[in-house]
């Protein structure tokens, strides 16, 4: 069986597209599965539209990514984790390209993303060579991440001493446990972050990280792009309409 793990923290807009996208890919894929939303201390109604598309819910209270994605894999059974980021769409190539690799050895891996539109330019600019560093450095975006449940209990999961950056030390011990696999089909994931914050923000906030090192990375200060309010996104569609998808 597949799991499906979402970390969510008041995703009540964007949630269902998520959750519908992952039905409707797990079934043309023709695999068991679940959905196990792992809801953060939500304030909206993450939990209930989550039960309402599906999923089953697991109560968290970390306001941590990392805890937050391992306390969903915990409470779920398959014997195949997909995390899936609450603002990402996965494609059909995609979850049966995951599902394939591990079937055939692969210890886990990750795939293509693509933003959605309206994106700004410099984001698109850059994305590509992006995507080829992180193919070659064997490194999944947390919008899609994927192992085997052996490998998830052997690495313990998502280090949850970081607050940024678990994506990455996840994928290298992904690696270190066997292969790393690259699905090139791509999912689809909000731009709103780039939407809201201008590539100002985002560049300092990114160099503020880098210079601090691993210390950077351990507590949730300065962190405004990951745990800040959530700016208003002037391109959200309302809840009941799913997002327009471009490349």
């Amino acid at each position: 069986m597949v799991s499906f793990i979402i970390p969510a923290y008041n995703e009540e807009s964007l949630l269902p597209s998520t959750i519908r996208a992952i039905h409707d890919a797990a079934r043309e894929v023709g695999v068991e599965y679940e959905v196990v939303v792992a809801d953060d201390d939500s304030d909206d109604e993450t939990a209930k539209i989550a039960i309402d598309h599906g999923a089953v819910v697991a109560p968290t209270k970390n306001r941590q990514i990392a805890a937050t994605r391992n306390a969903g894999a915990r409470e779920s059974c398959g014997e195949m984790i997909i995390w899936v980021d609450a603002d990402t769409r996965v494609t059909v190539g995609a979850v049966r390209g995951a599902v394939k690799a591990m079937t055939l050895g692969a210890s886990g891996g990750g795939a293509r993303i693509l933003f959605d539109r309206p994106c700004p330019m410099y984001a698109r600019v850059i994305l590509p060579p992006m995507l080829v560093l992180y193919r070659l450095a064997g490194l999944a975006s947390g919008a899609f991440i994927f192992c085997t449940r052996e490998t998830f209990d052997s690495t313990g999961g998502f280090d949850e001493t970081m607050y940024a950056g678990e994506e990455a030390v996840m994928s290298k011990a992904i690696g270190r446990c066997g292969r790393f696999a690259w699905v090139n089909d791509p999912v689809y994931t909000s731009s709103r972050k780039l939407r809201t914050y201008s590539g100002g923000e985002i560049f300092l906030e990114c160099v503020r990280l880098a210079s601090m090192g691993l210390k950077g990375t351990k507590s949730r200060e300065n962190k405004d792009i990951w745990y800040g309010p959530r700016r208003t996104d002037p391109a959200a569609p309302p809840p009941t309409v799913d997002p327009e998808i471009g490349v």
